[in-house]
């Protein structure tokens, strides 16, 4: 088993969201997370600078079995890129074992 943490733009979150689903990928915690970046320039709309170094993410953590690592990774990575800085960060860390708290099982069987 693994722990993917993802760290994406909010903005792409309902994506990301359904492209888990899409490779059957239904159960994931997240939350709202603010970071600081690489990026120290700010942008400028209508004459107003904003900084960018400190910025508005999701951070969602993922655990699933060996056979869904490379589909999960690639799910995110491809719904959540927009080429630009900022696009966000995924780890990707060993579990050493799970547990389903209602029925007691262990291991795989509990993650789905």
């Amino acid at each position: 088993m693994k722990k993917i943490e993802a760290i994406i733009r909010k903005s792409k979150f309902d994506e990301v969201k359904e492209a888990l689903h899409g490779v059957e990928v239904n159960f994931f915690s997240y939350w709202d997370v603010t970071g600081v970046g690489n990026e120290k320039e700010g942008h400028v709309y209508r004459g107003i600078s904003y900084s960018t170094s400190e910025i508005q993410r999701r951070y969602l953590s993922i655990v699933v079995s060996e056979p869904f690592v490379e589909k999960t990774i690639k799910a995110i990575l491809e719904t959540s890129a927009t080429d630009k800085v900022g696009d966000g960060k995924i780890f990707v860390l060993p579990v050493e074992e799970a547990y389903r708290i209602r029925t007691g099982e262990k291991g795989n069987d509990s993650l789905n």
